[in-house]
């Protein structure tokens, strides 16, 4: 990826987890440090962008006067989303684009709270961005220019693979996959565990069993040309033990209609999180 340059200042509302992960990959990805303002009540772990030049600021207050941000990254919480945009609607208008990474808040909401002609653009990463795997899918709006949104594109892309949709909507099913999905992935290493535990393994290697086959697995599907199914099938012999496991993992009650009722609860809640 090229060095990512920037038309002014970046605004980071938020620093937790996610902000954290981004704020880094921005700084490897080459992002000025001097560039980044980082507004957080109660900043955690930040002394080594701090070192580097970004300005940890904990009020919104403490923003210098004539600052005008090129982008303002929304990554605080939904419940806590309506506090926030209050001290930052000032902002709102030509030049400076509001780019969320928060579930459920839409696009209508955003020019509500901030005006009919601020610039939004939403997205939805995942946490796996903390180790440069995420995975963010973003709105193509029409009402933003190609170029800002293409530098959206860049900022998510600084920690993972990014992709685009134009309905907005979509975005409670991606929220639903991929935005709650490394929590799945996390829940079958434990069950996978728990199972190996409950056959008579002991509990600690049969966690270590887990954790390395979901992990490797995971690895191997990212490199390899071929298809989930294709790899599944890979590890499947005739009358083997895995195709034992999986006539009762894909049986009619199984696991896919299990994920199927999962991800359409997910892709609900998104929805009334909007409401």
């Amino acid at each position: 990826m090229a060095t990512l340059q920037l038309p002014g200042a970046l605004l980071l509302v938020g620093c937790g987890k996610m902000g954290g992960a981004l704020l880094r990959g921005w700084l490897k990805q080459g992002v000025k440090a001097d560039q980044v303002y980082v507004v957080d009540l109660a900043p955690k772990d930040l002394d080594d962008v701090k070192a580097a030049g970004v300005h940890i600021l904990t009020a919104p207050d403490q923003l210098p006067g004539d600052l005008k941000p090129a982008i303002i990254l929304l990554a605080v919480k939904p419940q806590f989303m309506d506090e926030a945009l209050a001290h930052y609607k000032k902002f709102a208008g030509p030049g400076t684009t509001f780019l969320s990474i928060a579930a459920g808040k839409t696009v209508a909401y955003f020019k509500k709270m901030l005006g009919a002609d601020a610039l939004i653009v939403r997205s939805m990463p995942n946490t796996p961005a903390a180790v440069s795997r995420g995975m963010t899918v973003l709105c193509r709006d029409p009402g933003v220019p190609a170029p800002t949104l293409d530098l959206c594109g860049e900022l998510l892309s600084a920690v993972g693979e990014i992709a685009w949709v134009d309905d907005e909507a979509l975005l409670n099913q991606v929220t639903a996959v991929s935005g709650g999905g490394p929590a799945y992935v996390f829940l079958l290493i434990e069950a996978l565990a728990e199972a190996g535990r409950v056959n008579g393994l002991p509990a600690d290697l049969a966690m270590q069993l887990a954790r390395s086959t979901v992990c490797g697995s995971g690895e191997l599907a990212h490199q390899s040309p071929e298809s989930a199914t294709a790899l599944r099938q890979a590890v499947m012999s005739p009358k083997g033990t895995t195709l034992e496991a999986i006539n009762v993992l894909m049986a009619e009650d199984g696991i896919q209609p299990l994920m199927n009722r999962a991800i359409a609860a997910a892709t609900r809640r998104s929805r009334e999180l909007a409401t």
